[in-house]
């Protein structure tokens, strides 16, 4: 479970700077861009990272965000019962789920190893602004080839990651199984409250 998380911060962490200036990029030359900056910052500062977490999770926090597109992930994930609900309250869940994630990323990146290695697979058939899918095989140290794909749009700020599929399994389609009835049973704000103070735990 720890791995799937951990491979999914590496999808995701980057600077404000760095996609202000690849964000023009095609989504394959974004992850190739991505990936290597991530591995290094990592390695080069994973004992202090270890020593105080929180700096982790500020540097996460801060340079995460920008690449997601959180509110629409956030809609896939709320499925049906997501429909006819305020947009004010699709903002708030998708701000505990960015809590969330944020959390879990820091905590996975902890388990950063310089043994693991991504290949990134030349981008398949023509872009396709609604969704293109990247694929990369990340390989760890027992030598295990996995497939970790991501799922980016076209938005007007640029391509914008909003899945992650890892070894087949996707992350809003894993993450919706377990929100979406929670939703439909006891509503959103219960939803909302429950993820924000731990009680609702949701599994990777």
């Amino acid at each position: 479970m720890m791995f799937r998380g951990l491979l999914l911060a590496f999808a995701c962490l980057i600077s404000q700077g760095l996609f202000a200036q690849t964000q023009a990029d095609e989504p394959v030359a974004l992850v190739e861009t991505i990936t290597g900056h991530i591995f290094a910052k990592v390695s080069e500062n994973l004992e202090e990272y270890k020593a105080e977490p929180g700096k982790l999770e500020a540097l996460v926090r801060d340079e995460l965000l920008p690449l997601l597109d959180i509110k629409y992930s956030a809609r896939l994930i709320l499925g049906r019962a997501g429909r006819g609900l305020a947009p004010e309250k699709v903002d708030e869940f998708a701000t505990v789920m960015s809590n969330l994630l944020v959390s879990r990323y820091s905590s996975g990146l902890l388990e950063f190893s310089s043994k693991v290695d991504i290949r990134v697979l030349p981008q398949r058939g023509e872009l396709n602004e609604k969704i293109t899918r990247v694929r990369t095989r990340v390989t760890i140290a027992d030598g295990r080839e996995a497939p970790v794909d991501y799922a980016f749009r076209k938005t007007p700020d640029g391509w914008k990651a909003f899945d992650v599929i890892i070894e087949g399994i996707s992350y809003v389609t894993t993450y919706r199984n377990q929100i979406m009835p929670e939703v439909q049973a006891s509503g959103i704000d219960s939803v909302i409250e429950r993820i924000g103070s731990g009680q609702l735990e949701i599994a990777e």
